[in-house]
């Protein structure tokens, strides 16, 4: 049964960070995805970029997009999902994906906004392969309906766990060791949306 696992976690407290160990520790894997960043003027967040695994980046939302669709004061470029996210996970849904890892981070709000993405998660959940995501910690239906699947793991990620987790996946993803991450008890505290 393939590995699948939600880091799941607040504004900051590591999950990108944590996926960028993870890739990098298993370097004999072929690893498919990307990752989000800030991008920051000034001291002050004024988007995010997607890069893709292979290392193609462009800007997926920022505060001088116009949208549609907008999330929060963040104008959301689609076509960056198209040309960039999707691409980045087709190969893995397919039937020379064995071996594959694929990364994503993350399903959030600006992401799910595309539908294509949506459906190309649903289908990567189903494919044979392991699959490591980062989610946001507030309610959505989407991302809830992943978190209660019983083949994926929910793992709350935290600046004090952000560091070992990757390690130990690594090694689990490798064959060796077959424990399951811990899953601790989540919290009740609402979390803040990006």
């Amino acid at each position: 049964m393939p590995t699948r696992i939600l880091f799941e976690g607040r504004p900051g407290s590591g999950k990108t960070t944590a996926l960028r160990q993870l890739a990098e520790l298993l370097p004999a894997r072929t690893a498919t995805g990307f990752t989000t960043e800030e991008i920051r003027q000034s001291g002050h967040r004024v988007g995010f970029a997607l890069e893709t695994l292979a290392g193609r980046r462009e800007v997926l939302a920022h505060v001088d997009l116009p949208g549609p669709p907008r999330v929060g004061k963040y104008g959301v470029d689609l076509g960056v999902m198209e040309r960039l996210a999707l691409p980045s996970l087709r190969p893995a849904a397919s039937a020379e994906a064995t071996g594959r890892l694929v990364i994503i981070d993350e399903l959030g709000r600006m992401e799910l906004a595309s539908e294509a993405f949506r459906d190309a998660v649903i289908t990567l959940f189903a494919a044979d392969i392991d699959a490591v995501a980062t989610v946001h910690a507030d309610h959505d239906p989407f991302t809830d309906a992943l978190k209660r699947r019983a083949d994926i793991e929910v793992v709350h990620l935290t600046p004090a766990n952000r560091d070992s987790l990757p390690e130990k996946l690594a090694a689990r993803l490798q064959g060796r060791a077959s424990r399951p991450l811990r899953r601790p008890e989540r919290s009740r505290v609402p979390a803040r949306s990006r």
